[in-house]
């Protein structure tokens, strides 16, 4: 399938900024199921000072804001080409080793919440099974609701309050799975709506390592396992190694942030 996406990200601030740097990182992977075709970045009232590949294999660009800006428009827009492999990204690569991806985080920490709804599947049995009635019970038992969660909040606080949006459901995800001794990962990216084009945010799942199949991806939010209306971004530890942008400022206090992403099917000529 060949995806095209626009993603604005608008920041206004209420006094002019003294210095700002920002970190980017919304850049698609190349990896197995996807190919970018063209990708590019616009800044107003920004530019970019250089871009790395970090522990996680992420393109991440950093970028400074104009000294007396007032608002900063950042621009992404490309074309990806993607394919439809259930699911599995498959052997596992990069700068960090697969046992990194057991250790716990201050997002991902099983607390009792979490321990005692994970005490509900047996973790013993077939590793792709329990994954998938873990992503099932998660859906079932934090009920998706925007606006009522951030990006501090915890895996164990979203379930003792019961709901939470796509980050939140792959954290829990993440947690419950390396309680069960299985490495996992947080990945941000792009989805393609069935019914819209325009969305406000990027989307969130997790990836979870099986021996034998690689890396696999499970949409907890969605009850599915990626197809090719998903694009990888960025993947890490948490949402924090993989969040869209990030930055500090000096001389100003933040007002505003708005996103605007479009993500639609073009038509594959065919030869």
């Amino acid at each position: 399938m060949r995806l095209s996406v626009r993603h604005t990200t608008r920041y206004s601030f209420k006094e002019p900024v003294m210095h700002a740097l920002q970190r980017l990182r919304l850049t698609p992977k190349e990896t197995q199921g996807q190919t970018i075709l063209n990708w590019e970045m616009e800044y107003q009232n920004a530019h970019e000072e250089l871009h790395y590949e970090d522990q996680n294999c992420n393109t991440v660009t950093l970028v400074a804001v104009d000294s007396g800006a007032t608002e900063v428009v950042i621009t992404c827009r490309g074309t990806v080409d993607t394919e439809d492999n259930a699911g599995v990204i498959g052997k596992h690569s990069g700068h960090l080793p697969l046992w990194s991806f057991l250790a716990q985080t201050k997002l991902t920490k099983p607390g009792p919440h979490m321990r005692a709804m994970m005490r509900e599947l047996d973790s013993e049995g077939d590793k792709l099974e329990y994954l998938h009635a873990l992503s099932a019970l998660i859906r079932e038992r934090v009920t998706y609701e925007t606006g009522r969660t951030g990006v501090d909040t915890t895996a164990e606080k979203a379930v003792e309050n019961g709901y939470g949006v796509c980050q939140d459901h792959a954290h829990i995800f993440i947690g419950a799975a390396r309680a069960a001794d299985i490495p996992a990962r947080y990945v941000s990216g792009y989805l393609m709506m069935d019914d819209r084009i325009e969305q406000e945010a990027t989307h969130a799942w997790a990836e979870a390592h099986i021996e034998g199949l690689g890396w696999v991806g499970f949409d907890i939010s969605n009850g599915i396992s990626p197809d090719p209306r998903y694009v990888r971004v960025a993947t890490g530890r948490d949402y924090r190694d993989a969040a869209p942008v990030t930055g500090i400022s000096f001389g100003a206090t933040e007002e505003m942030l708005t996103v605007d992403i479009a993500v639609e099917q073009q038509q594959v000529d065919q030869q």
